[in-house]
């Protein structure tokens, strides 16, 4: 199976039957000078988009009614003469066409509602797609299909929209009865969701297996969570789709990206160009915004995927290739140092989104775990229960990880073999040997937190903490790192001060923070208050406890909290990356990167004895020192993105 390229275009071609001239303007050559003056070496081409519409010659009644061209076939057959892979695209989860030819493959959900777009809706959407219904059989007849036309030149596919949300068709009901589940309870609603998509993806997956053996394979579903974990087989590698300005946010790609490389899988980065989201036409984003997604690809160790869509007559947007070309030749000229190198990580943090079945790709407790740890500029990895631990120095448990029987275990032979934890809130409970007992919840909400010295440098003050902590008695051999301290009251329709909370009454010896050996122990919801709230402080204590326990981090970089540092390993060298981009809230719902703003005089310390170290791919030496068992190195400029290269 080949490896995967490093400067990928997933280029949409979601086109309605009402435009004419499908294709009609599509030239090979002018095709691919596009893609070489862009620097792409792999480009995602359509079979079947989301109107249900088919883009080759083919057996079956929908091919685009106004195609002009055997367009993907002329696609792959371009773009392999220039060395150019041609992954190829399938709509699953949605499919219009299909929707209206045959309305009973629409998903149905508890009400008797089909999901999805509503029949007289303007705006975004599909309906979805009945993954129990026999619309699931066409969708592999029609993959067949695609492997038989194209043989060995079928790259790859890109299976998209791979979830459910509506299961109470008659076909989903009949597969409650077969297995004796109530289709009434809300968790055996979720688990059929889980059953019909993994069962999708084996099927599928088995299809093209029969076909080709070789071609990678993605079932995408828009987030790679712990629930991916159940399909992770039926995969070839990964791809993180995550448009910061589309919905998913600055923050979702390196928390993702964090999860998903623990898979054991390659994998890359998807974005887009658009300005905001998918299937914006002449929308271009920031140059500055594209150059920070893709090299936070690379920083991540995985390869880059920007996103684009084809004009109905098969002409690629020049302006669109400038851009992309503008990052690419950039990222083409950092491959040396990337490619193979895997991360270099020292931290676990229990990924929350396994224990909460809401759906939601940004759970604020890995969120203010990951924004803490990224602004500390640790090296970590989020992990599920499924996990080995003993590659990590210290793990974390986020505010609400219940008692788990299998992690506990783990955690117990983790802490035995020299292993450090921070758990916060309700996370108490699955420590093997808890370092307090819980007495209930804390009588106030907000109260407030009064750090030691060993966690602030600021020990007489108390700081809000806006939510609300679980009262706890310290167990024998724990020591109190942080008290709380009580209001005068909580605010009622009755009782009330000023706008908000009432101010500190009294300081308590009740514990806040407690640390027992390589434990300690937060009573708040920590990560998730700072999530909500962002109040520096709530960030440093937990940087502070990081810091008793691990005193020799594997890298130390002074700077702006801005600025962003991980650390991958090539063979004998390891690689430091550099990134300094701030997102800005310039529109109403998302953020926007438009410079790269420069940072002057780093000092950079790597963990280890290193003989040299140079700026690449520009080649340029720096003087090394080695102190402390670190090999420091100062930077004068950073600018955007910056690679530092450390020689054994």
């Amino acid at each position: 199976m080949n490896e995967l390229r490093f400067r990928q275009v997933h280029l949409d071609f979601h086109t309605s039957p009402l435009i004419p001239g499908i294709g009609e303007d599509f030239d090979l050559d002018a095709f691919v000078a596009r893609l070489k003056a862009g620097h792409v070496d792999s480009v995602t081409c359509f079979s079947r988009c989301h109107h249900g519409y088919i883009y080759h010659d083919t057996r079956f009644p929908n091919r685009h009614p106004h195609l002009k061209v055997n367009l993907l076939a002329e696609q792959i057959r371009a773009c392999h003469q220039a060395d150019i892979r041609v992954p190829i695209y399938v709509t699953v989860g949605w499919d219009h066409l299909a929707a209206t030819e045959h309305p009973e493959w629409i998903e149905i959900d508890e009400n008797g509602t089909q999901v999805g777009r509503k029949p007289l809706g303007a705006g975004w959407g599909w309906y979805n797609m009945d993954f129990a219904s026999p619309y699931l059989d066409y969708c592999i007849a029609q993959t067949q299909e695609v492997c038989d036309l194209f043989g060995d030149e079928v790259d790859g596919f890109f299976f998209d929209i791979i979830f459910q949300r509506g299961v109470h068709s008659v076909w989903g009901l009949e597969r409650f009865r077969q297995l004796g589940w109530d289709p009434a309870d809300p968790v055996r609603q979720r688990e059929m969701q889980d059953l019909l998509t993994v069962e999708c993806t084996d099927r599928l997956a088995g299809a093209v297996r029969a076909k080709n053996k070789n071609c990678t394979i993605f079932f995408n579903g828009g987030h790679v969570g712990p629930t991916f974990r159940r399909m992770i087989g039926n995969n070839s590698h990964l791809e993180i789709e995550s448009l910061p300005s589309g919905g998913w946010g600055y923050m979702h790609f390196p928390m993702t990206s964090r999860y998903a490389r623990t898979l054991g899988k390659d994998f890359l980065g998807m974005t887009g160009k658009f300005s905001e989201s998918w299937g914006h036409f002449n929308s271009y984003k920031n140059r500055a915004a594209l150059e920070y997604e893709c090299f936070s690809m690379l920083a991540a160790g995985g390869k880059c995927s920007v996103g684009d869509q084809l004009h109905p007559r098969g002409v690629l947007d020049r302006a669109t290739y400038e851009l992309i070309g503008s990052v690419y030749a950039q990222v083409e000229a950092k491959e040396s140092w990337c490619r193979g190198a895997t991360p270099v990580t020292e931290i676990a943090v229990l990924n929350a989104e396994e224990f909460d079945k809401s759906g939601e790709r940004m759970d604020p407790r890995n969120l203010g775990a990951a924004r803490m740890l990224i602004e500390g500029r640790h090296q970590f990895d989020f992990v599920d229960t499924q996990a080995d631990l003993s590659g990590y120095r210290l793990v974390i448990l986020p505010d609400c990880i219940p008692d788990h029987a299998g992690l506990k275990a783990k955690l117990a032979q983790f802490l035995a073999s020299g292993g450090r934890v921070i758990a916060s809130h309700r996370s108490l409970h699955v420590l093997p040997e808890p370092p307090a007992e819980v007495v209930g919840d804390l009588p106030h909400s907000p109260d407030f937190l009064r750090a030691d010295s060993r966690l602030h440098q600021d020990a007489e003050t108390d700081f809000v903490m806006y939510e609300r902590g679980l009262e706890v008695r310290p167990l024998p051999g724990a020591e109190v790192m942080a008290t709380i301290s009580y209001p005068y009251f909580s605010r009622t329709w009755d009782h009330f001060i000023s706008h908000a909370h009432s101010p500190v009454e009294k300081n308590t010896d009740v514990p806040g923070v407690i640390r027992q050996g390589n434990v300690v122990y937060f009573a708040h919801p920590i990560f998730t208050t700072y999530a909500k709230h962002s109040m520096s402080f709530h960030r440093d204590v937990v940087l502070a406890a990081l810091k008793e326990l691990l005193r020799d981090p594997v890298l130390r970089v002074d700077g702006p909290t801005s600025l962003q540092a991980t650390v991958t390993q090539q063979g004998s060298n390891q690689i430091v990356h550099l990134l300094h981009y701030i997102p800005e809230r310039r529109a109403l719902n998302f953020d926007v990167v438009e410079d790269a703003l420069p940072v002057l005089g780093l000092t950079v310390e790597l963990r280890g004895e290193w003989s040299r170290a140079k700026l690449v791919p520009e080649g340029r030496d720096l003087e090394v020192t080695q102190i402390n068992g670190y090999c420091r190195v100062h930077v004068d400029r950073l600018v955007g993105h910056q690679m530092i290269e450390f020689e054994g």
